[in-house]
């Protein structure tokens, strides 16, 4: 699994949203309500995110739609 920016995983009643990476560090948030995204924002090293994000599971779009988040459609 290759990690991206803005990637939303759920764990137990909690969603973690990737908001920022870089080639050793990820920045995210771990939001209680998809639809206000408001939560706090933690920063650590990819090794430390892969452990967290271990027993999680990445939503798909179909998946977020369902939770009730906003995702913008691409323009062309």
């Amino acid at each position: 699994m290759k990690l991206q920016q803005g990637q939303i995983w759920k764990l137990n009643d909690e969603y973690i949203r990737v908001v920022h990476l870089e080639r050793l560090m990820v920045g995210y948030k771990i939001i209680k309500d998809l639809q206000t995204k408001q939560g706090p924002h933690h920063e650590v090293t990819k090794k430390e995110f892969c452990r967290l994000v271990k027993k999680a599971s990445l939503l798909s779009s179909e998946e977020l739609q369902e939770a009730g988040a906003f995702i913008p459609t691409p323009t062309p």
